[in-house]
């Protein structure tokens, strides 16, 4: 009786440490203990994300969404550089805790975890074209037409979905596709409402944002590593949902639209940030 009593009483310790290891390693007690939440930042993605060359300061509405659950978790917020094709890798491999901005693919999903969606956003074509606005996509879709886009996008996605027929030109930077459709070799660019807006306020000769129909929304979503506990997703999820549902998420895309001009006025009819 006295082994068995031993024997329990170090099985119970055994499974206190593992207990308490184990609530060590959560995901929310790893970001407290570092004092600092990990995100990815991209270079000139504006109204994502911006840095200011000499201060090394970061601004966006991502920045702002980041740093309303840094504070939330009472630590520091750390942006590490990256870029779009990347981030979804940093997440995977740890290097940062949580991604923003990111369109909920199929095949992302595969890689990992999303949460509720942030906001909506609407794809579009910028041309200066005035032909082309009120055409449908299936309109869209034709070899009389040639349109750019950046390879391995969100908006490349729905392109080779939605205007399989039309000439596509695939560079690999935006600025690429926006030399394309400024200098007359496409006709069109194909993106996202808030790229959109922000590229035709800050080079006219592109002309204007288009919105062919059916609207094609997808939701924005932030990704976590699919290792994290559940009670870190659902915080992240239920963060996103909150702050969608209450507003303070579109107020921060807007106050990032600001500097440019860009008021919700400017947004087409029946395009909303909440779905």
């Amino acid at each position: 009786m006295k082994i068995l009593r031993t024997i329990l009483a170090g099985a119970a310790i055994a499974l206190g440490l593992m207990g308490g290891a184990a609530q060590a390693q959560s995901t929310v007690d790893e970001i407290k203990a570092r004092g600092v939440l990990r995100v990815p930042g991209i270079l000139n993605e504006v109204p994502y994300f911006s840095k200011d060359p000499r201060t090394g300061e970061w601004k966006g509405f991502v920045i702002d969404m980041a740093g309303d659950i840094a504070k939330t978790l009472d630590v520091k917020l750390e942006v590490v550089e990256s870029s779009w094709a990347n981030a979804i890798l940093d997440v995977q491999s740890g290097k940062v805790d949580m991604a923003f901005a990111v369109t909920a693919t199929p095949t992302r999903a595969l890689s990992v975890w999303f949460s509720e969606p942030t906001y909506f956003n609407s794809f579009v074509l910028v041309s200066a074209k005035a032909e082309l606005e009120g055409k449908t996509w299936a309109e869209l879709n034709d070899p009389q037409y040639t349109f750019a886009v950046d390879l391995g996008s969100a908006q490349d996605l729905i392109a080779t979905q939605y205007l399989p027929k039309a000439n596509m030109l695939r560079f690999k930077t935006r600025d690429e596709a926006i030399v394309a459709v400024a200098t007359g070799k496409a006709d069109g660019l194909v993106n996202t409402m808030l790229n959109g807006l922000v590229m035709t306020k800050k080079t006219a000769d592109l002309g204007k944002v288009m919105v062919p129909t059916p609207v094609l929304s997808t939701p924005s979503v932030v990704a976590v590593n699919y290792g994290a506990d559940e009670v870190w997703k659902s915080f992240v999820s239920g963060w996103a949902a909150y702050n969608r549902r209450i507003g303070n998420n579109q107020t921060w895309i807007v106050k990032s639209l600001e500097p440019f001009g860009i008021t919700l006025d400017d947004m087409p009819e029946g395009f909303g940030f909440g779905g």
